[in-house]
């Protein structure tokens, strides 16, 4: 009956797991109610987890479920992090309408000097 059952708090895990850059973003996350640990909601940071709990939260506009395989001992690297959990979330849909990364003037890269001197005329009179 000495068995030990890892525990660790929820907010330390996913920061341990890298799904938020420190833990304070984690434990705000949690207080606000969007994390789920076994489909039960839970605002307490101090919640434990243990391995084979599923979480379910939201990162972004991404609703991620993820399955706890391992408690971490510290934050690691990525790999080292991606080796905590196997994610059962469905893909990411793709966005067809996802506006260009860098768009240029006009789709055609940077203006020449001639567009930049009708830009500042332009916006000069407009300030006018």
């Amino acid at each position: 009956m000495s068995e030990t059952v890892e525990k660790l708090r929820v907010d330390k895990w996913l920061w341990h797991a890298r799904f938020f850059k420190t833990r304070t973003l984690a434990a705000t996350q949690v207080k606000s109610g969007v994390v789920r640990i076994n489909g039960t909601v839970t605002k307490k940071p101090a919640s434990t987890v243990t391995p084979a709990d599923v979480l379910t939260f939201a990162q972004g506009d991404h609703i991620r479920v993820i399955q706890i395989d391992a408690l971490g001992i510290r934050r690691g690297p990525a790999p080292e992090a991606q080796a905590l959990y196997t994610d059962l979330s469905p893909p990411e849909p793709k966005t067809q309408n996802k506006p260009p990364e860098n768009p240029g003037f006009d789709g055609k890269g940077r203006p020449s000097k001639k567009d930049r001197r009708t830009l500042d005329l332009s916006k000069a009179r407009y300030l006018e």
